[in-house]
């Protein structure tokens, strides 16, 4: 009360009108004006300086003959930071032809004074007259109406220098195609004015311009690569829409990712699994580096470490159980084909008789448990891989082949595969980590668990998501690369998408397999790449040389994203919480750590 009884002593003393405290309250209150307004305005015959920033205005003021169709859209999706604004102001029809009828006239009659002159006839006042009479016709019909209309340009920078590139690159785009601007000198206030989202035209300067012309001015052409529903994959990088799809709605669920190291294709996938994960989706990740284990914890999945030391089993002689609309013979007959391809991965190789035998083996290995091509092996116990080599070494010709298998069934790799499975993926989120194995066994592991997956999809019919990172190992081995085309070409039956993911484009294009997985993938999408595999892909995507170069010169997060025929530049962007989980930043993760054991 004191403050107030200060102000009414004050008040008396110079014989003022009292002052109410409403009026106090309100003259302190924060307005949204007073939020979005600059700390500092300095205005200048060519620019404006708003805070830190510098701003320039420009208007049309010519236009040519005829304006093709999108002549707008290279200034629209033009990658710089400013604002247009396009008034249009409809013109009276009977007010107009009015004119017109004066103005024909006058050419008319300069036409004829250089017909009586007998002056050459000039072009410009016949395509003039032409011009007129056409568009008077087209007006009295209804066909057409007149506007006066003002476009406005308003570009930002931070300096003077970056103003002067960016009206450079506009004005050298617009008079390419004829089309001309001046800069609003002594009237930049009115010109950012303009410009702002108030629709309140005060430079008004204006061109009269007809329906047709006119259309050709639409703004909303810049390319969006966008569905109603989906998961976010990014930005659209030339005008900052969503890039939002549903793999599952495509012709095929199947999408590939190349990228360089450190180029942020496992936290572009990350993403994705997090986003995908809210659509009451599986996932299923086979993880070679370890980048996924706190993304599993994180979201209550299961993590499996596959090594020679781990705890966790996967034995390759597991039968799925047959389907309603599958034989058991066929069941068995693919298993054994898929055993041959994964023993001619483990031997180094097989000649066309030890694949024979090999074929033979396995046969009365699974005949030794009563599993037959004529039985009901549903609730049978599965042999294992000493089974099948006591099977081998009774055969003539397996000796050799015994030998190469020893190492898998008493030797150091022994405690790989030669035991039941004990892993069971009935979980929403399941993570294969093959970080620990040795890289010699990389691409059988890599088989076998991708084997494993995919009998138990063909159990049941679910929409789920298969991702293979550093798919590169897969593709160094025939077998494991044609295991890889037949799902990513089996798996829209089975309602599954495969995402692969590489970092290495020559390992996965030298394989005839490569291409065909891309050309068999819905989405494909190209993060920052490296100068040695650039022509390859510039020759694989058909990129143009701005492409190329957009993908040597890309931050990380960002690159071009495809849907069939249509591609956009993406930028890769997490919420902070997401961040927190897929980031693979060890600085971050670190510090994520360290925040945790504080907690604890």
């Amino acid at each position: 009360m004191a403050f107030f009884d200060f102000l009414k002593k004050k008040q008396n003393a110079v014989n003022i009108a009292p002052i109410l405290p409403q009026e106090i309250y309100e003259a302190g209150v924060l307005e949204l004006k007073d939020v979005i307004a600059p700390s500092a305005l300095k205005v200048s015959p060519r620019e404006l300086s708003l805070g830190d920033k510098t701003v320039r205005s420009f208007f049309v003021i010519s236009y040519p003959r005829f304006l093709s169709e999108s002549w707008f859209a290279p200034i629209i999706n033009l990658d710089k930071v400013f604002n247009i604004s396009i008034f249009i102001h409809p013109v009276e029809t009977a007010k107009v032809l009015r004119q017109f009828q004066k103005k024909v006239a006058e050419v008319q009659s300069q036409i004829s004074i250089r017909e009586q002159k007998g002056l050459v006839r000039d072009p410009m006042l016949d395509t003039a007259y032409q011009d007129l009479e056409s568009l008077r016709d087209q007006l009295q019909q209804a066909q057409e109406k007149l506007f006066d209309v003002g476009v406005y340009i308003s570009i930002y920078g931070e300096t003077e220098s970056e103003l002067d590139k960016t009206e450079s690159e506009i004005k050298s785009i617009l008079e390419s195609k004829l089309v001309y601007v001046k800069p609003a000198l002594f009237q930049q206030e009115q010109g950012y004015k303009s410009n702002l989202p108030t629709a309140s035209d005060e430079l008004g300067v204006h061109s009269k311009l007809n329906s047709s012309p006119l259309s050709s001015l639409f703004p909303f052409i810049s390319f969006d690569l966008t569905s109603d529903k989906g998961i976010l994959y990014g930005i659209n990088r030339h005008n900052s829409s969503l890039v939002l799809f549903d793999r599952f709605s495509l012709e095929n669920y199947n999408s590939i990712t190349f990228a360089k190291s450190g180029a942020g294709k496992s936290y572009a996938t990350k993403l994705e699994i997090i986003r995908t994960l809210m659509f009451d989706t599986d996932v299923i990740v086979i993880d070679p580096e370890k980048e996924y284990e706190y993304l599993a914890e994180a979201t209550g999945g299961k993590y499996f470490n596959i090594s020679l030391n781990s705890e966790h089993h996967i034995n390759p002689f597991d039968l799925p159980i047959p389907r309603e609309d599958e034989s058991p013979a066929d069941v068995l007959r693919s298993n054994i084909i898929n055993l041959v391809g994964l023993f001619r991965i483990m031997m180094g190789g097989l000649t066309a008789e030890e694949d024979a035998i090999i074929d033979r083996a396995i046969t009365e290995t699974y005949a030794l448990k009563d599993i037959t091509p004529d039985s009901n092996f549903t609730n049978a116990q599965a042999p294992l891989l000493s089974d099948f080599e006591l099977v081998l070494a009774g055969m003539e010709g397996g000796e050799s082949l015994v030998q190469r298998l020893t190492k898998y069934t008493k030797g150091t790799w022994a405690g790989f595969i030669n035991r039941p499975t004990n892993v069971d993926i009935g979980a929403k989120f399941i993570v294969f980590s093959l970080r620990d194995m040795e890289d010699d066994l990389k691409p059988v592991a890599m088989y076998i668990v991708t084997h494993y997956i995919w009998n138990a999809i063909r159990k049941n019919l679910k929409k789920r998501l298969l991702v293979i990172d550093e798919a590169w190992w897969m593709m160094k081995s025939e077998d494991t690369a044609s295991f890889l085309l037949g799902l990513a070409k089996r798996g829209r039956k089975y309602y599954l998408g495969v995402a692969t993911i590489t970092q290495d484009v020559d390992d996965f294009l030298k394989s005839p397999y490569g291409l065909p997985i891309i050309t068999n993938s819905s989405i494909q999408m190209l993060l920052k790449q490296s100068a040695s595999s650039i022509d390859k892909l510039q020759q694989v995507f058909n990129l143009t040389d701005e492409e190329k170069y957009l993908l040597l010169e890309s931050d990380v997060g960002e690159g071009i994203f495809f849907v069939g025929l249509k591609h956009v530049a993406i930028k890769i962007i997490a919420s902070y919480t997401e961040d927190q989980i897929i980031t693979s930043d060890p600085s971050q993760i670190l510090a994520i750590k360290a925040a945790k054991k504080n907690l604890q």
